[in-house]
């Protein structure tokens, strides 16, 4: 960051004058003689108390620089064929500095039957139990969660290497359920509420996105889907709530149980029912169990992500807007999200 010191006071323009808008252009063409790109404050040159004020602004993004430069990301398993979204030329990702280390699905049954019996797993299960409070409703399959979290956090503190930093892209279905005997949900939502995201169905991009996303704010960001419209009528019977928004300012955003308990109201163990009604016939949910579902929490929220296009040039969205405190009569983690202009920006940004 670049920004220059104000002259103090008009009683020393003299000895006291420090040339500060000559030395700031000097400083910039400097930069670009260098192919340096600096951030400029909007208002560069001030007082010590605004200078002051402008790099507090830019510790987010300095964070997010620096973590960038010390991140490595784990990926398990292929991405799937029809997930486009989870799109990802690596090639970009090793211009911002991350690194990458891709492994088979193999690889992830390896170390999770390699965990079982670790002493750490005991305690792990006694935290989830603690977290989960009314939510643990499945208490029979906390060991077994807990033997995954033990296993990746074990892979991740044995290969992290020069890196500082680590996040997981990891494949969750539909083979996985078969071999593990549940969904990974909740533990990634574990790992996520502790700055190591987890991305589902090998979306490294979004566990790229949502690492940038706690670099920002030091805060546990979620992966969730621009998912589904609002229904016309329950847009009406919550008018009070929707306020000035307009049907097109709505959409509902969705995971299937990703989110960081912190980031919702009244979460609780539940299981896939998406994977139930395609890996169980609907019956009774077994292999499926293991997402951490509830409303996410009402109030002001960011969107944003980072993505590769198809021909590896890197693009980013951002918005901002708000979580209504509206029942989102539905499953997962999931909320009403209120966007201004959410249409336009879906046609014109989005799409």
């Amino acid at each position: 960051m670049f920004a220059a010191a104000a002259e103090k006071t008009g009683k020393d323009l003299i000895h006291g004058r420090g040339d500060a808008f000559c030395g700031m252009l000097n400083t910039s063409y400097n930069a670009g003689l260098r192919h340096l790109n600096p951030h400029i404050p909007e208002y560069p040159v001030g007082t010590a108390a605004e200078v002051t004020e402008m790099v507090g602004d830019f510790l987010p993004a300095a964070r997010i620089f620096c973590g960038l430069k010390k991140l490595k990301i784990f990926s398990f398993g292929p991405r799937p064929q029809d997930f486009l979204g989870c799109n990802a030329p690596v090639k970009p990702l090793y211009n911002l500095g991350v690194e990458v280390m891709e492994n088979s699905e193999l690889d992830l049954s390896d170390i999770f039957l390699k965990a079982k019996g670790n002493p750490k797993i005991k305690k792990v299960a006694e935290d989830m139990a603690r977290e989960l409070g009314k939510g643990n409703v499945y208490p029979d399959l906390l060991e077994k969660l807990a033997q995954y979290e033990v296993a990746l956090m074990k892979f991740f503190e044995d290969n992290l290497g020069a890196s500082e930093y680590g996040v997981f892209a990891n494949k969750c279905w539909p083979a996985f359920e078969s071999y593990f005997g549940f969904v990974p949900c909740y533990v990634n939502s574990r790992l996520a509420s502790r700055g190591i995201p987890v991305s589902c169905e090998v979306d490294i991009y979004g566990a790229l996105s949502e690492y940038i996303a706690a670099c920002a704010t030091e805060l546990p960001s979620t992966l969730i889907d621009i998912n589904n419209t609002v229904p016309s009528d329950m847009y009406r019977e919550a008018k009070s709530k929707v306020r000035n928004y307009k049907l097109s300012d709505l959409l509902m955003g969705f995971h299937c149980g990703n989110t960081p308990s912190s980031c919702m109201v009244l979460s609780k163990m539940k299981y896939q029912l998406i994977m139930n009604r395609l890996l169980e016939g609907g019956k009774k949910p077994d292999i499926t169990r293991g997402t951490l579902e509830g409303r996410i929490r009402p109030g002001e929220v960011t969107i944003f992500r980072l993505q590769s296009t198809a021909d590896t040039i890197l693009r980013s969205y951002i918005a901002e807007g708000e979580v209504l405190d509206i029942d989102p009569k539905s499953f997962g983690g999931i909320g009403v999200f209120a966007i201004k202009e959410m249409g336009r920006f879906y046609r014109h940004v989005l799409i």
